[in-house]
């Protein structure tokens, strides 16, 4: 049996320490209010589920290479959905704000970290296939593609799953973006914004080992 890795450990304690919290607060409110986040959470572990198995598709056939990738994208957004979940602050409870601020936090603390994890794994399987110079505006791709997908999900109210109950509503409405960009600014300037975001927040986590690893100036 596999061991896990210090990220999974690292993740199965967020998933413990969001479910004690949300069972806390459920004993405490008497409501069910924020159990949607046990589902959003499930959503955002499956692309890391399927970047995990990249490696051993090396050596498939391509069809099956790219239906795994493809399956990783369309899950994608689901990871960094998450985060506009902090939208439910506004919301008047019983329990205290702070608390609530926390819980959402760590599951959208949660969710980049798969997300940005699963890209990692992406991009390490990409690197196998393709040049580096080839890759130099994948990753970048792939983020705007994954804000344009939670804007769908956030504010069209789209799921990962339309693709094959709502295919027809889906494209129709995904088509009607790109054909009326002007009318359509707001999608465009909303998803701009998500992938600024991201992409600061995913390449700052390459950064940061090398940056938490310098030595600070008279420090010794």
């Amino acid at each position: 049996m596999r061991s896990l890795s210090v990220f999974d450990k690292l993740i199965w304690l967020s998933f413990a320490l969001i479910g004690a919290l949300l069972l806390v607060r459920m004993m405490g409110s008497g409501t069910n209010r924020y159990l949607f986040l046990i589902w959003n959470i499930f959503l955002a572990w499956l692309p890391y589920v399927f970047s995990n198995f990249l490696p051993r598709y090396l050596n498939k056939a391509n069809w099956k290479q790219w239906m795994l990738l493809a399956s990783w994208l369309l899950f994608f957004p689901n990871a960094l959905y998450i985060v506009t979940d902090l939208v439910h602050l506004r919301a008047d409870t019983n329990i205290p704000w702070w608390y609530d601020t926390m819980l959402l936090f760590l599951s959208s603390i949660t969710g980049l970290l798969l997300a940005f994890k699963s890209l990692f794994q992406v991009e390490h399987f990409l690197q196998q296939k393709f040049k580096s110079r080839d890759l130099r505006f994948v990753l970048p791709s792939l983020l705007f593609i994954g804000s344009f997908g939670v804007y769908l999900g956030r504010f069209e109210r789209w799921n990962s799953w339309n693709i094959i109950n709502q295919p027809l509503g889906l494209f129709e409405n995904i088509l009607q973006c790109f054909l009326n960009p002007v009318q359509n600014w707001r999608v465009w300037c909303i998803t701009t914004v998500f992938s600024l975001v991201y992409s600061m927040l995913f390449y700052s986590m390459r950064l940061l080992p090398a940056a938490m690893n310098k030595k600070i100036p008279g420090a010794d």
